[in-house]
């Protein structure tokens, strides 16, 4: 076999894509594998729910995933962009997933959600589940929603920070909305570019942005 000097890059959502889909085969039992799992990654392919056997039995604690940024990466590509979901819709996302149902419904009950979700408040609830402070927070959002993983730094829209900021602050209740006003304000005019794009480093090695 010739040599080349080639470097394979592994995408960092594959180990986890891989062992959900080892959970969902075990779970399912198929009798045919190979075609389940080109149906199974077909349906992710077209970005709907593959389809999984549901367990007869509750399943233990320790069964569930638990919740990494990798793996909200993978539920806002099956959002696939929509503004609002359906709050049933979304469950069988979360459940597909191995999910702690628990979370789920926490995540519910602070954002005060009914049918419809508005899919970046619910996804801002959920970073703030593993991040200890707000700016952590954001980072996480910001890398989940971020497509420049592969060229660069992760980096989203402004206007997509603003309101990401202004909601998370809004529902932890300790912080003004001036407060929230002037660092916004701040960063719009002396630290965003042309492009209207925010870095994380914008917002966590600037020593002037206090975002809490």
């Amino acid at each position: 076999m010739p040599q080349t000097d080639k470097q394979i890059c592994i995408p960092p959502e594959l180990p986890e894509l891989l062992k959900q889909f080892t959970k969902a085969a075990i779970r399912t039992q198929p009798p045919d594998l190979i075609q389940w799992a080109a149906d199974y990654f077909g349906a992710m392919c077209r970005g709907e729910i593959p389809s999984v056997r549901e367990r007869s039995e509750p399943v233990p604690s320790s069964n569930w995933a638990e919740l990494t940024p990798e793996l909200l990466k993978i539920l806002h590509a099956r959002v696939g962009g929509r503004l609002i979901v359906h709050v049933e819709e979304l469950a069988q996302m979360w459940k597909v997933l191995s999910l702690p149902t628990e979370l789920f419904n926490s995540v519910m009950n602070v954002g005060r959600f009914t049918e419809e979700i508005e899919w970046l408040k619910f996804l801002a609830l959920a970073c703030s589940s593993l991040g200890v402070t707000i700016s952590k927070t954001l980072q996480i959002a910001c890398e989940v929603l971020s497509c420049d993983h592969d060229s660069g730094p992760a980096r989203i829209p402004f206007s997509t920070f603003q309101f990401l900021y202004t909601y998370i602050a809004e529902v932890d209740g300790e912080i003004s909305a001036s407060h929230v006003s002037r660092m916004l304000n701040y960063i719009e005019q002396e630290v965003i570019g042309p492009d209207g794009l925010i870095k994380v480093v914008d917002f966590t090695q600037n020593p002037r942005v206090r975002l809490e």
